[in-house]
This record gives C-alpha cells, structure tokens and sequence, in this order.
C-alpha cells in the first residue's frame, strides 16, 4: 500500500439532504472500496446491461459528474471520490436529472483500479481538476505520478482515452510529460486538447479564471499492445 497518498481525510458531516439521498440511493448506487469483495467488479451485473465503462476519479461534489452522466446514457459511468458528503450531494443531483446509468465507488481510486478493475476494460478514464498540492514540497502528493499513469492506462481498452484537465500551469506541464513518457499512450493533439464543450464549467475553473489561470485539458488515446 502506499505510504503517500494525494488526499486528505476531511471531516465534516452531511447535510440532511445528503443524508436522505444517501439512504435513498446508495444500497443500490455505491459501494466503499474498502468493503468490496476480493478481485473483479462484476460490473455488467451491477449496471444490469453491458455498456461502455467509463471511470471518473475524484467525483467532488458531483457539480460536473451528474451533467456527464445524464448526457451519455448510452454509457456504464463510474465515479470514484474519498469524501462521503460529496458522493451524498452527486446523489442529489443525480436524483434531480434522473441519472439510470451512474455507480459510485468511496474511497481510493489507486485500491480500486489495483484490486477491482480488470486490465484493457475501460472506454475511459477522467480526472478533472484533482488537488494541484501548489508547494513544491507537496508535489509528491499529486495524484497523476509516473505510476499511476501506468495502472491507469493498463485499465484502458485499447482505443480508451484518459482525459485530465488542471488549472496550474506546472501540474499541467507534469501530466503532460509523464503521459508523454507512457509508451502505450498518444496524445490527440500536438499538446493540450482544445477545452471540450460537453465538460461544464465548474466553480473551482471559474475561480481560477478570476485568479488569472489558465485552464488545461490533455485528451491521451491508448493504442494497442503493439504499440501501433
């Protein structure tokens, strides 16, 4: 297990709200990571049909993953998120778009694609905006490391993409050299992806925008295992 992690364990209670979505809908929507069975998700049986699967990581309050989620229904979309009140307000919203095709998973997205995600069986894989950690001396907290981009990738089919968006320049720059480095990786682009129209703008890109940051997307394609 890792010594370092890229989250903090935040206190907090939920709100009644969250409380009451999470008793409504998380026996059938979620599952803590912690708690789940050795190996394999079955995840064609808990989504009842078998889709695309399409994994989110770092869900936060929900603001951007309930949007997506609705506006693909033809798509299995997974969120994985450590905060129990965030994963209660995506249940919210979720609730309030008439979200069918949505799963949840809380806890560590590292243990999860580890331990439960089979290799070459995602369509996708998301981070968007994940916490900079700005000093340096904190930069080995950063999510995106040469290793993680390593498991992540092993969990793409061939042709999945893995999508990162940040709004710091040198976190930018450092997802953009480490998925440069992983060889069965290509990026779509010359460098960064133009900002896709589908991804909503959220509050934290709004805030950078008022603090003067530039908002980057990479979209990586995973090519084949023969590296074509």
């Amino acid at each position: 297990m890792r010594s370092v992690v890229s989250y903090v364990r935040r206190g907090g209670r939920m709100t009644v709200g969250q409380e009451r979505a999470w008793e409504r809908n998380w026996p059938a929507m979620g599952r803590s990571v912690d708690e789940l069975e050795p190996g394999p998700v079955d995840f064609t049986g808990w989504f009842g049909r078998s889709a695309p699967l399409l994994l989110e990581i770092g869900s936060g309050m929900g603001e951007t993953t309930a949007e997506l989620a609705a506006a693909a229904p033809e798509v299995n979309y997974l969120a994985v998120e450590v905060y129990q009140a965030g994963l209660g307000q995506l249940m919210l919203r979720a609730e309030k778009l008439g979200v069918r095709n949505l799963r949840l998973f809380l806890g560590d997205a590292v243990v999860l694609l580890t331990e439960h995600v089979p290799p070459d069986s995602l369509a996708g894989v998301r981070i968007f905006f994940p916490d900079p950690w700005p000093k340096k001396k904190h930069h080995k907290r950063r999510l995106v490391q040469p290793e993680f981009v390593a498991l992540m990738t092993s969990r793409l089919a061939a042709g999945g993409t893995l999508h990162l968006a940040t709004d710091w320049e040198n976190y930018a720059e450092q997802m953009l050299e480490l998925c440069t480095a992983e060889p069965q990786l290509r990026n779509r682009f010359p460098d960064w992806a133009p900002r896709p129209e589908w991804r909503p703008v959220t509050k934290f890109e709004n805030r950078a925008r008022e603090e003067g940051r530039v908002s980057r997307d990479l979209i990586f394609e995973r090519v084949d295992h023969t590296g074509s």
